[in-house]
């Protein structure tokens, strides 16, 4: 074979399997799925033939390749490069340039079988490529061949769950790009141009899109390998310089990077960054609003139209990752400000408000730049929308109110595609979601009355949810579902008991109305308490680490509940103080013969101690008051 270039008979057909490799699946027979495929694979093996055979390798101690068998890996298996490669050789004659064509055929012999699951003879061709290009690998014929093929290395091996060897494969193709980029720069050829006649070689812009591209894929690729061993701050760094990346070069699917940005923020949430984790959902927005606007290319085709309920899914989704932004930054301003019993520390609150100009100040340092996606006209579309949401901490009700209302924006619109009717448990998540907002709000709010509306609204949306579940299959949600309602009930009490005490007579229908509210929050601790109970109704004698502390905290409400029972009945209540300590002591008892479970509700423990200490005393007090009338 010349230097100057393949033959025309070894052009066509290799030009004839990459049109078939791209076929997509769905245009061959349903019987055979790859049909398409295995044109393809005897085209390149057609080409293979027509090349002759390679080269003598007489290079077997290069001491950069450091070919390692991985355990179980095959015999085929070669790890990457142990050090940084050294000077690039380039390919100079026949032989050379016969090696070169030689490992592009068995890149894409090795994809094509991967494509059809035969990962064995995949990973064995691409091997094969890998030892024909070991030192021309830095060169500039090279350099993306190699990198692609350590590529479908790296995920092949991740898909067998063999992470390390896929991080490896990943990892050298990372440290090769940046020493190419360093040493060398200028864009290199496409694994396509070497088969192609002078004329038809790509430009040099055409050349470094490409390039870019798979660098572009590898550090994807490392995301998701760093994500599986949970690595997260490096899954999210390298999460995040994909994104960055595809929006420079223009190769994303807007559905696609919408979503990733979207879930990127979910971490930053996690680490408190609500700067970062705004803009991340801003950009979503932005670019999800692009579907059907943009020309759709290779790297994004047209699936919108074909699929509407995907769509709606993934705008579902990112409207779910909006919802948990608010609640997040909500629920850490709660934190920042409440005092031991949690209640509204105004104290707290006046020193975060003198602290606001600092954190003023850090929305212009550095971070901001580190973050920012997008330049010119897409970043100004960015700003705009991340200008009408804030990512400071609110200090106070009209503040809050703002993020709570966004919050319910995005509940509404997540609402519309997890329906209950077929996303059960997405939809449950939603509407607590949704409850958990007002119950953040409630915080802020100091009027009493207002507060009571909004643990009610709780109420009205979670209380159907129940009727439609079947605890036989819902179990766990039933419980949390359960816990949450009585949880409401007992701070309407709270509430209407606080309200009571500033009014000079509570006449009978505040009185009706505490005691009701007593009884519904009582009605749902004790579903809650029963569903942990055996088949038997046997209360367990160990409770799981899951339940331990909401089962605590159920036991010790019961108790304060039933002591709060307004009643003219001296029977009915010496009744009511009996079962409260009844459950003070569960409590302590509890505790002495299960330690770790003290650590769990330590303030709750402390106080049952001291109630299980005053009750007995206060009945016997009860109990001759009674005799003597």
């Amino acid at each position: 074979m010349a230097s100057s270039g393949p033959c025309a008979e070894v052009r066509e057909k290799f030009q004839a399997a990459l049109a078939l490799a791209r076929l997509e699946l769905r245009r061959n027979p349903e019987k055979e799925p790859y049909k398409s495929k295995y044109s393809a694979r005897a085209l390149l093996e057609e080409v293979k033939a027509l090349l002759g055979p390679a080269p003598d390798d007489d290079d077997d101690d290069d001491e950069d390749w450091g070919p390692r068998a991985e355990a179980g890996a095959g015999e085929h298996a070669l790890g990457p490069p142990a050090a940084p490669a050294a000077a690039p050789l380039e390919v100079a004659g026949p032989a050379a340039q016969r090696a070169l064509r030689l490992a592009v055929i068995e890149f894409h012999l090795g994809v094509n079988h991967i494509d059809t699951e035969e990962l064995s003879a995949g990973e064995e061709h691409l091997v094969k490529s890998l030892r024909l290009l070991r030192r021309y690998r830095l060169s500039h014929d090279c350099i993306s061949l190699y990198i692609q093929a350590q590529n479908n290395l790296g995920i092949l091996w991740s898909e067998r769950e063999e992470i390390e060897t896929a991080k490896a494969y990943l990892e050298s193709s990372e440290a090769l790009y940046n020493q190419y980029m360093k040493e060398i720069g200028s864009p290199p050829l496409d694994p396509t141009e070497h088969f192609l006649p002078e004329e038809e070689k790509l430009t040099e812009q055409e050349r470094s899109k490409r390039f870019e591209k798979v660098y572009t894929h590898n550090l994807y690729y490392l995301a998701q390998v760093y994500q599986h061993m949970e690595m997260f701050e490096k899954a999210a760094h390298y999460c995040h310089s994909t994104l960055k990346r595809q929006l420079e070069h223009s190769a994303y699917h807007p559905m696609e990077w919408a979503i990733n940005a979207a879930t990127l923020s979910q971490f930053y949430i996690n680490k408190l960054c609500f700067m970062e984790a705004r803009h991340c959902l801003s950009a979503a927005n932005v670019i999800f609003g692009q579907i059907g606007k943009i020309q759709t290319t290779e790297d994004t085709p047209e699936v919108e139209g074909d699929l509407p309920e995907l769509y709606h899914q993934r705008k579902g989704e990112i409207a779910r990752c909006w919802i948990k932004y608010c609640l997040a930054l909500l629920q850490n301003a709660q934190l920042s400000m409440q005092d031991n019993i949690g209640e509204l520390d105004f104290d707290k609150q006046q020193e975060l408000r003198a602290l606001r100009k600092k954190e003023l100040d850090e929305e212009e340092s550095i971070r901001k730049k580190a973050v920012q996606f997008g330049s010119g006209e897409l970043c100004d579309a960015i700003s705009a929308v991340e200008e009408k949401v804030r990512y400071l901490r609110p200090l106070d009700f009209e503040e809050a109110r703002e993020l709570f209302l966004l919050g319910q924006h995005y509940v509404l619109e997540a609402k519309e595609f997890f329906q209950i009717d077929g996303y059960v448990t997405d939809h449950i998540e939603v509407v607590q979601d949704h409850s958990a907002l007002f119950k953040v709000l409630a915080f802020f709010e100091t009027d009493l009355e207002r507060q009571c509306k909004m643990h009610k609204r709780r109420i009205a949306m979670l209380e159907p949810l129940l009727v439609d579940l079947n605890p036989q299959y819902y179990l766990l949600v039933n419980r949390q579902i359960q816990f949450e309602i009585a949880h409401a009930y007992y701070d309407m009490m709270d509430l209407k008991v606080a309200i009571a005490d500033k009014l000079r007579d509570p006449d009978s229908h505040i009185v009706k109305k505490i005691n009701n509210l007593n009884k519904s929050a009582l009605k749902y601790y004790q579903l809650f308490l029963d569903s942990l109970r055996d088949p038997n109704k046997v209360f367990p004698e160990h409770l799981g680490e899951d339940v331990l502390r909401p089962a605590m905290l159920a036991k010790f409400r019961v108790a304060r509940l039933y002591g709060k029972v307004i009643t003219a009945d001296p029977k009915k209540e010496l009744e009511n103080l009996a079962t409260s300590l009844e459950h003070y002591k569960f409590i302590v008892d509890y505790c002495e013969t299960h330690p770790e479970a003290a650590q769990e509700i330590e303030v709750e423990l402390e106080l049952s101690k001291e109630m299980v200490g005053l009750l007995p005393t206060k009945m016997e007090r009860f109990r001759a008051k009674m005799a003597l009338t």
